[in-house]
């Protein structure tokens, strides 16, 4: 085979390799030697064709591959089938898993049986695409280095697409894409292209790679819109995650054949609250409200508090089209600028949101509650209800807070139901995540004008104590069977203990500023423990850090048909039944519930607990691409701050570098390792901090820092800092 050799023998490579052979360290050579010998497995190799093959000349490197080819042979990494001819040893076993391509080239692949994931190099990955199912040659191992694998056949195809901007030039075309997956562009010949123009967004399907070519074939599936325009951004963002980002036709046919009229059959079937208060409390610019409460003061000084659930499946029925669409999407999907809805917008907005002044059907839970807001009976009941008035959150607050306004006695009467509820919760050992959320003041164009962070007060508390009431309660109609008898089939929101090794790691991390975490006990001692750390952090430039990292120390809440109970609520039962016009699980709730209270036996568990696993992953997709469209308007909202000096903290520490967040706004950037030139940094992932190797100094999770923005890169969605100095001085 030839070799390249330049006339700077400085520089001279490998033909193979490309890495220079002059200056090769033994490691250099003995992954060289690996790589020819893959490269060619059936072939038989000397030490010297093997120099040939890797450009090595020099006398004394020639020598040490001929050491190299016998270590590894003792090493069983190669095998020596004739004297002095060598070739790989391919007498290890394959297995079957998932491959997951990065654009880095640091490309893995996930056995099947669980076991640990093997690192794939991107020349033996076979053009095998992320999620397939692939078959691979686990490679012989060599001592001290992580296992390795090539791909051998691509078993199933994942169907996915790819969002990028197209560069069309004549005859054929390419979608640029900043894909994590994918490093290169996607070749899109003429034939395919569509609709497609230079500079738009575009959805493309790889139709096939080919052996020998460099970019992967597709074709154009739907042109999103010109790059930059608002609408055109947040489509591509949904279309990224393989949400959808419109709503087929003929579902929205479906939805405009249902009718809105009730009839007196149907009020007659159901508790009539027409005629008693009746109110709902959402965001300002909401228009799906699927829960209101109705309050009544009983002769006896007991509350009723009434929970009233929109009536979803009344009107959406199994195995329609409606149906199906919902339960593919399983979540709406709350962006910056719009709301993607689960369900058709005549259904979500008109029929079925509780929208004032007009009759309603719900199903509700109605609860008669004493002055220490304890339970003293329920009824998990069909109502009719007649909605007197729309709050939005602030304007309750303000009732609240002045004493004065409509409603007032009975808003002052459930907010003080809703606190007794809450401090019993936390007594029990809920977790008090508090957490502030980041908001936008968007123009008529969509362009960020403001970002602020909301806090949670009381009108938005009370509505949440009562949701989750209800939704305990629900779950333990089901639960709670008599001694002997097992509880029937249900859907529970259920979350599982914290990870012991996480929550040891975080609570030796935040000794540092001063704080203590209990890692041992019973749950509530420990839930006890983190609420105090909550509560001391409140209100200090850590906060936010140390929220962030005890919401990383937990597992993630999901929906099972297996009960284990609520850790962070401190329930032993819970579901989600009090939004089914945004949430699928609440539908498979209602319809459980109808079913049982009907008489009904339990149901199969296997597709119940499938539709779960399949919520719980869209649940997960949603806020991904919620947060992708934060991370887009913040960087929007600070692309024209270039040269600005802002205060923050950081907030993130990785290999490539420190994420910065923003006191003012909270937006976040990376100061990239590479721009830290006052010595060589290295990432200490247990202390969460970066050190010189020189001069020891350490950037540390929760450090006070200043910085310039740097840069604004929306196609990324990232924003980039310079370090100008730390609390302890200049940077």
């Amino acid at each position: 085979m030839a070799r390249s050799k330049s006339k700077n023998k400085g520089n001279e490579k490998s033909a193979q390799t490309g890495k220079s052979t002059r200056r090769m360290k033994k490691s250099q050579l003995t992954q060289a030697v690996i790589d020819v010998l893959q490269d060619s497995p059936h072939e038989l190799l000397n030490y010297k064709q093997i120099c040939k093959r890797t450009g090595i000349e020099k006398l004394a490197q020639r020598a040490m591959v001929a050491d190299i080819v016998y270590a590894l042979a003792s090493e069983d990494v190669i095998c020596e089938v004739e004297r002095g001819r060598f070739r790989i040893n391919t007498l290890c076993t394959t297995a079957v898993g998932t491959f997951q391509r990065r654009h880095n080239g640091k490309n893995m692949f996930l056995p099947e049986d669980g076991g640990s994931p093997v690192f794939v190099a991107e020349r033996k990955s076979g053009h095998a695409m992320d999620g397939d199912k692939v078959k691979v040659q686990l490679l012989a191992r060599r001592k001290g280095k992580s296992p390795e694998a090539e791909v051998i056949e691509v078993l199933e195809r994942i169907e996915r697409t790819y969002v990028g901007t197209l560069q069309v030039v004549k005859g054929y075309a390419f979608l640029v894409t900043e894909d994590k997956t994918l490093a290169n562009d996607i070749f899109i010949p003429k034939e395919y292209l569509g609709d497609g123009r230079n500079g738009y967004k575009a959805v493309v399907r790889i139709i096939e790679w080919p052996e020998n070519a460099k970019n992967p074939l597709g074709e154009v599936v739907d042109v999103l819109g010109k790059s930059g325009e608002n609408t055109t951004e947040m489509h591509a963002i949904l279309a990224e995650f393989g949400l959808p980002y419109k709503y087929p036709e003929v579902a929205e046919k479906a939805a405009r054949r249902i009718s809105e009229d009730i009839s007196p059959a149907e009020i007659a079937r159901r508790e009539d609250f027409r005629r008693i208060l009746t109110f709902t409390i959402d965001p300002k610019d909401a228009k799906d409200f699927d829960d209101a409460l109705s309050a009544r003061l009983l002769p006896n000084g007991n509350w009723e508090v009434g929970v009233h659930i929109a009536d979803v499946t009344h009107y959406v029925k199994p195995d329609t089209i409606i149906e199906r669409e919902a339960q593919t999407r399983a979540t709406s999907v709350y962006l910056v600028d719009r709301t993607i809805p689960m369900l058709p917008e005549r259904l979500s907005n008109h029929i079925c949101s509780l929208r004032p002044d007009e009759d309603k059907l719900c199903f509700a839970v109605i609860f008669e509650l004493d002055a220490d807001a304890t339970t003293v009976q329920y009824r998990i009941v069909r109502t009719v209800i007649r909605s007197k008035r729309r709050f939005a959150y602030e304007e309750a607050q303000q009732i609240l807070d002045t004493g004065e306004g409509d409603c007032c006695d009975e808003l002052a009467a459930l907010n003080d139901l809703a606190r007794k509820l809450r401090e019993r919760r936390f007594r029990n050992g809920a977790i008090n995540f508090d957490r502030c959320e980041v908001k936008f003041e968007i123009d008529e164009q969509g362009k960020p004008i403001s970002i602020y962070a909301k806090v949670a007060q009381d009108a938005n508390k009370l509505i949440e104590e009562f949701m989750l009431l209800a939704n305990q309660t629900v779950a333990g109609y089901i639960w709670k069977t008599p001694k002997g008898k097992a509880a029937k089939t249900f859907v529970y929101r259920i979350h599982d203990l914290p990870d012991q090794e996480r929550i040891e790691t975080f609570a030796t991390f935040i000794r540092r500023f001063g704080y203590k975490l209990k890692t041992e006990g019973n749950s509530i001692e420990m839930s006890k423990s983190i609420n105090s750390l909550l509560d001391a952090a409140q209100g200090r430039p850590e906060e936010n850090m140390i929220e962030s990292l005890a919401v990383r120390a937990m597992q993630k809440a999901r929906y099972t048909t297996v009960n284990v109970g609520h850790y962070g609520l401190a329930f032993d039962y819970y579901t989600h039944f009090t939004s089914p016009i945004r949430r699928y699980p609440d539908m498979m709730v209602h319809r459980l519930l109808e079913h049982y209270l009907e008489g009904g036996r339990s149901v199969q568990k296997g597709k119940l607990e499938d539709l779960c696993k399949h919520s719980s992953n869209m649940e997960q997709t949603a806020a991904n691409a919620e947060r992708a469209s934060i991370k887009y308007k913040q960087v929007e909202f600070m692309s024209d701050k270039l040269g600005q000096v802002f205060d923050g903290i950081i907030s993130g520490v990785t290999e490539w570098g420190l994420y910065v967040e923003l006191n003012e706004n909270k937006c976040e950037g990376l100061v990239p390792i590479r721009d830290l030139e006052d010595d060589y940094y290295e990432f200490d992932e247990t202390n969460y901090c970066l050190s010189g190797r020189r001069r020891k100094h350490k950037y540390r999770l929760g450090d006070s820092v200043t910085v310039r923005i740097a840069g604004a890169n929306l196609a990324r969605k990232q924003l980039d800092y310079k370090l100008l100095s730390t609390k302890s001085g200049k940077a």
